[in-house]
């Protein structure tokens, strides 16, 4: 049997724990994540044949360095590279809420847009144009309702058709500023030769860009086959990039 891992990521309120208890049932445990105050849920479960290992990540509405939680769901994704990261959305808030999708898009290609309380939003008489949403995002985009059971299999389907490489989703890309294209241009090189092509260089280069000392220091900790020097090159020249 086929095993994988899956993220959950979202704002808060949008449904994801319900569609995370859904999935999982009494098959999870909660704890703390290694080293910080931050609640962290797995659980399992299976569809078709498969086993899939699920990690709610803390609720967030970026993946920047504000917060711990932030911090913690921004490091999963990057560096224990789920095989997908599920982002809930609310129907009802989609606008406010496609912030956070567009920024795991930057981070990952292996993603599954999950559009939750989708009866909420027909109650509402909002109307969710499915087909165009998921040709504008570049990644499979399934409508649902975790408290109702509404769309869970389609969801699944997809889910397991990225982690099995089967689908191979190409994300969004999001053009900057001519300025800051310049400037990616000049650090992704740089990022490439001492980082390796593990990570996604450019969204590296990004919060680079933006000064994120946070994500330098988790580089120092998470990658052991990488050292200081290394990272401290890419520091360096992200902040003569800057200026």
């Amino acid at each position: 049997m086929s095993r994988y891992t899956v993220a959950l990521a979202g704002n808060p309120n949008t449904g994801k724990s319900t569609l995370f208890n859904t999935l999982t049932g009494l098959r999870q445990h909660t704890g703390n994540w290694a080293g910080k105050t931050v609640m962290m849920a797995e659980g399992e479960f299976s569809y078709d044949k498969t086993t899939f290992r699920m990690i709610d990540l803390p609720g967030t509405y970026s993946l920047y360095s504000n917060s711990t939680d932030e911090e913690v769901a921004r490091d999963y994704i990057i560096f224990e590279k789920p095989d997908v990261t599920i982002v809930v959305l609310d129907a009802t808030s989609l606008e406010r809420n496609l912030n956070l999708a567009l920024q795991v898009l930057e981070m990952t290609n292996r993603a599954v847009v999950c559009i939750n309380l989708i009866d909420e939003a027909k109650r509402l008489g909002v109307r969710i144009d499915l087909q165009k949403i998921e040709q504008r995002l570049g990644v499979p985009t399934v409508a649902i309702s975790a408290r109702n059971r509404i769309g869970i299999d389609k969801l699944l389907k997809q889910v397991k058709l990225v982690a099995s490489g089967q689908i191979n989703p190409h994300p969004i890309h999001i053009q900057y500023s001519d300025e800051i294209e310049r400037k990616l241009a000049e650090l992704e090189p740089s990022i490439r030769e001492n980082l390796g092509s593990q990570y996604p260089t450019r969204w590296i280069a990004l919060r680079l860009l933006d000064g994120d000392e946070s994500l330098l220091s988790s580089l120092k900790k998470r990658m052991n086959e990488v050292t200081p020097d290394s990272v401290r090159e890419v520091a360096s020249y992200g902040r003569t990039a800057c200026h």
